[in-house]
């Protein structure tokens, strides 16, 4: 058994999320008594509302405690991968399971990311679909069309956020753009274009604002060493050589998630068995849908935490 571990990112959140965990483990619970942000984030979490939860700022910080807290709870029964990676904000949760963060330290890091987020596209109208069962060279190019066509206008912008799986890729950008992008994908074949409740248009160049100040901050951040290889969302592999790890965070705000592409290289270096470090289960149906050999397991509630935990260690 060669294990992996998938952090999951925005988009999983939901109320009451971590509390039977924070009720029964003292080390969970500690990651949240400890979180230095400006809000209740167990409220946050535990009570909601959803809308509030719902909210970049917010999320970002309470879907990484809740990842923290896992992670601590798997390490100390002696579980740990051979490699790990994350969906967009999960990337944080990834290097902090393998030492290049301290806890309190990623925590803050992600409240400052979400806020960044949100500032880089105030008042513009945006938002993000999912097109299911197209090749991804049709999207790209239904994206440029799309672009070219309001290309007179100020909100101009299509661009592909996430590669999730075979049949699934998400686009983002100005919401008329990305509107008139889904029909053209149709009229190519697409089966299906879904809406995705997001709070921005994450991956894309209306992040650069974001990953500019992102770059400022972690000049302060000191970053230790991975434990373990991350798989990196922009590249879909290790660490290159002559690459840092700020260069890769600054990269990953503000370009596509290449995760089907991760998930492949994952498979490649010999992990058969995948474990989803939630809340929610959205990671291990990607694997399954390029993959469905692989063994998957997903963490969101003490219940499926000591399942697991069973699972890998009996």
């Amino acid at each position: 058994m060669k294990i992996g571990f998938l952090f999951a990112g925005q988009g999983a959140q939901h109320v009451g999320m971590g509390k039977d965990l924070y009720e029964a483990y003292p080390e969970f619970a500690k990651v949240f008594d400890d979180a230095n942000v400006d809000f209740d984030i167990k409220e946050c979490c535990f009570e909601g509302p959803i809308e509030k939860l719902g909210q970049t700022r917010y999320t970002q910080p309470c879907m990484v405690a809740f990842a923290v807290g896992v992670t601590k709870l798997l390490q100390s029964k002696g579980v740990k991968p051979a490699m790990a990676a994350g969906l967009s904000l999960g990337e944080y949760s990834a290097l902090y399971a393998s030492g290049v963060f301290e806890a309190s330290q990623v925590i803050d890091l992600v409240a400052y990311r979400g806020k960044v987020m949100e500032e880089a596209v105030t008042g513009r109208d945006v938002g993000m679909i999912a097109v299911m069962s197209l090749d991804r060279e049709s999207i790209k190019e239904c994206c440029l069309k799309a672009q070219e066509e309001f290309k007179d206008t100020p909100y101009n912008v299509a661009e592909v956020a996430n590669y999730n799986t075979p049949i699934q890729v998400t686009v983002s950008g100005d919401t008329p753009v990305i509107k008139r992008a889904g029909e053209l994908m149709i009229e190519k074949g697409a089966r299906r274009i879904v809406p995705v409740a997001v709070s921005g248009p994450f991956h894309t160049s209306l992040m650069k604002p974001a990953g500019d100040k992102l770059a400022e901050r972690f000049k302060s951040e000191i970053f230790g060493e991975m434990s373990f290889p991350i798989i990196f969302n922009s590249t879909g592999r290790e660490l290159e050589e002559g690459k840092t790890i700020h260069e890769m965070l600054e990269l990953q705000v503000q370009s596509s998630v290449y995760f089907e592409d991760s998930i492949r290289y994952m498979i490649e270096q010999g992990v058969d068995t995948f474990v989803e470090i939630g809340p929610g289960k959205t990671l291990s149906g990607f694997v399954k849908k390029i993959n469905k050999t692989m063994t998957t397991y997903a963490i969101e509630d003490v219940a499926s935490l000591e399942a697991t935990i069973a699972a890998l260690l009996g």
